[in-house]
């Protein structure tokens, strides 16, 4: 047999041995064969430094305590997808704000290595608590997700001098408290009510982290005994604004929107950025047939108050807890979103046969 034809077809063997190799030790190597399939996705919007051993973010304790150590690389979207596969858990961190965060569950629903068609999906992130409703540490689960963003706004400075806010809705020429207005732009979503109130009565009884700080801060609302009770698992309605809002003011605001948004069904307890446009790519893959989006559950656990206490001007708490290292809660509304998550994910997986084609009632 000639030389280089014998060279020829060595180089093609070592080609297609080293192209075999890539594709056993690839994480792309599930797009190559049967996808991994998905029984619970953890959505977290942020993480402060690194992955694992220093201060946590959102990511870090799922990351740590939940095993997942099966890295996915995620050059489309915001951070890399790690996993448990033996127990069928990934988490994704999708970045901070809307525009991020429905791009992220967009690239994860398309993405061939994963079969996400009966996948649970737990957002488990921080919010601001309405001193009104709860108080800090509480986890709430969520049945109302209510936009922000989608508005008209005239300065304050502008606005006629009878308008109590210059923020409306959409279309309208003012300030409006009808509640019969329909939601047809995006303003408002409706979850799987029943998905939440089944997650809500599972972890009610879980008992959440305190500490003397959250007890100090809780007691300048002498007005509020919400927030003066102990951390708690609550269910109630969310808000989602990319603009980091605070103050009285605006927290009437919120309960306006929220009110209207739902003709008068839901009450304001939460406020974040990320979970209107989440949401919005669930129902455009659930229609594509990549997801359920009856399966999405919302997990906002209180980080801070949105409002100031008594004696306070809106800017000076804003600075205050600024200049006290960040919010009293921080660590426990992570240990909250974990204890309270991983609980609901567990019995998921546990019970896997049970909920794979039925959702829990």
């Amino acid at each position: 047999m000639p030389f280089l034809f014998q060279e020829s077809i060595l180089k093609q063997l070592l080609l297609g041995l080293a192209g075999l190799f890539l594709l056993q030790a690839s994480p792309f190597s599930h797009a190559a064969n049967a996808p991994l399939k998905v029984k619970a996705v953890v959505v977290t919007m942020f993480e402060i430094g690194e992955d694992e051993g220093d201060k946590a973010g959102e990511f870090q304790m799922w990351k740590e305590r939940y095993g997942l150590d099966s890295r996915y690389p995620f050059p489309q979207s915001f951070h890399d997808i790690y996993a448990n596969e033996d127990k069928g858990v990934l988490a994704i961190v999708t970045g901070m704000g809307t525009a991020r965060a429905s791009s992220a569950i967009m690239a994860l629903g398309l993405d061939p290595r994963f079969d996400l068609t009966q996948a649970y999906w737990l957002v488990a992130g921080i919010a601001g608590m309405d001193p009104q409703d709860g108080t800090i540490g509480s986890a709430v689960w969520t049945r109302h997700l209510v936009d922000g963003d989608l508005a008209h706004e005239i300065d304050a400075r502008e606005m006629p001098e009878s308008w109590p806010t210059g923020y409306f809705p959409l279309f309208a020429n003012g300030p409006q408290t009808d509640a019969g207005r329909p939601a047809v732009n995006g303003e408002m979503y409706k979850l799987n009510t029943d998905l939440s109130e089944w997650a809500f009565n599972l972890t009610k009884s879980l008992k959440l982290m305190n500490t003397e700080a959250m007890d100090e801060l809780r007691a300048r609302y002498k007005n509020y005994p919400n927030a003066q009770s102990m951390p708690k698992v609550m269910i109630g309605d969310h808000l989602a604004a990319s603009t980091f809002w605070h103050g009285k003011l605006l927290n009437d605001w919120a309960n306006d929107w929220v009110s209207l948004w739902t003709k008068g069904e839901g009450n304001f307890m939460t406020s974040g950025m990320e979970d209107t446009g989440s949401y919005q790519a669930m129902i455009y893959l659930d229609r594509a047939g990549k997801a359920d989006k009856n399966r999405f559950m919302v997990l906002r656990t209180a980080s801070n108050f949105t409002m100031q206490p008594e004696g306070l001007t809106a800017a000076e708490n804003l600075a205050m807890e600024r200049e006290n290292g960040g919010y009293a809660a921080m660590v426990p509304s992570l240990e909250a979103a974990y204890l309270v998550g991983s609980t609901v994910v567990n019995e998921l997986i546990k019970n896997w046969d049970k909920y794979q084609n039925q959702t829990p009632e």
